[in-house]
């Protein structure tokens, strides 16, 4: 992996990813009329025991798009073990992993079927020497675990990362692990560029982006970037007071395919900073911006962020909807004033709007 080191500057600049063209199918127009709105978990109602033995609970979830957010208990019945037991999600599905398997489920998605929940059962990645495969960072998908073309992504804590195609399973999946070598890597959470077709992560600190294309050869290809102070915005008083520990950094893309970097200080201020990632004669920078345009951003401590155009969704623009098994609210990118209410989930997690 070859990193690109320069002078610290108050902007960030990362070099082009690979040419690949721009095939991203990015949500736009009308086609947003024909979705599901957007959920968030709140937590499992009334939980009982099945007839199979388990635990199971009516979903709560509250509507993103309504006017005032309000409970909504539904009738759909989950197993109380998603509810805190799950390692990720993306797509409308969380993933949960045990000795021998990795499963996932689209149980937390309000619109799958109640009747007839989706599930598929993977077998567990192995271990490569001097890694680990038992604390799990994060896991990301390409797509619907459904598409026969879907690629999962399971970031471990440590140098590990593996991918495997789950909607290709006959009676074997097979997985392929990789070893990263760059320490900065090793807390990271990965995430998927639909425009570059790759897996990426933010390095440690925001100061560079490793991209690894699961169909090469070459698996652990990295590239660029850059060393800067991110922080610079940031005043004297709320970093002495603020631990990187508390921060998490995650990549997004927007609605039209462009770039961004969120840091998330998630206990003590619920303070956010976002940089848009700019082209200009093929070098791109990251700058810190306070006005993202018609946009919102979700994130979430487990779940895969994602953005949406605000105006076609009733959403407010220019905000970051947030979750975790903490708090979860509404904040505005151009002064980080908390604009909704606080609450905890027991599974933080957004769903997307699903086409209906």
């Amino acid at each position: 992996m070859s990193c690109l080191l320069l002078s610290r500057l108050s902007r960030l600049c990362l070099r082009k990813p690979p040419a690949l063209g721009v095939r991203g199918r990015y949500l736009r127009g009308s086609r947003f009329l024909s979705q599901t709105p957007i959920y968030r978990i709140v937590r499992a109602d009334d939980c009982r025991y099945s007839s199979e033995d388990v635990s199971v609970g009516r979903l709560v979830v509250r509507n993103v798009n309504a006017s005032e957010e309000k409970d909504e208990v539904l009738e759909k019945m989950v197993p109380e073990d998603l509810m805190n037991g799950t390692i990720g999600g993306s797509h409308g599905w969380v993933a949960t992993m045990d000795e021998y398997f990795v499963r996932l489920y689209d149980d937390l998605n309000p619109g799958a079927s109640d009747s007839d929940p989706k599930r598929i059962v993977l077998g567990r990645p192995k271990t490569l020497p001097h890694c680990q495969t038992e604390l799990v960072t994060n896991v990301a998908m390409s797509s619907s675990p459904e598409d026969e073309d879907c690629i999962l992504a399971v970031k471990f804590l440590g140098p590990q990362l593996s991918f495997c195609r789950p909607g290709q399973i006959r009676g074997y999946v097979e997985w392929v692990n990789i070893r990263i070598d760059d320490p900065c890597f090793f807390s990271s959470r990965v995430s998927y560029s639909e425009r570059y077709k790759m897996f990426s992560m933010l390095a440690s600190g925001g100061t560079y982006i490793g991209y690894w294309d699961p169909e090469k050869k070459d698996r652990s290809q990295n590239l660029s970037v850059c060393r800067s102070d991110l922080y610079t915005q940031f005043n004297q008083f709320e970093m002495q007071h603020t631990s990187n520990d508390c921060r998490s950094e995650l990549l997004v893309e927007g609605p039209t395919g462009e770039t961004f970097i969120v840091n998330w200080w998630a206990v003590f201020f619920r303070r956010f900073m976002v940089y848009k990632i700019d082209e200009y004669m093929g070098i791109h920078t990251a700058s810190f911006t306070k006005d993202i345009g018609d946009v919102c951003i979700f994130v979430s401590s487990k779940g895969q962020p994602f953005c949406l155009k605000a105006s076609l969704y009733g959403l407010t623009s220019n905000c970051i909807y947030y979750v975790s098994d903490r708090v979860s609210g509404k904040v505005s990118i151009r002064d980080n004033v908390i604009v909704g209410r606080l609450s905890r989930s027991s599974a933080p997690y957004f769903i997307p709007p699903q086409s209906s």
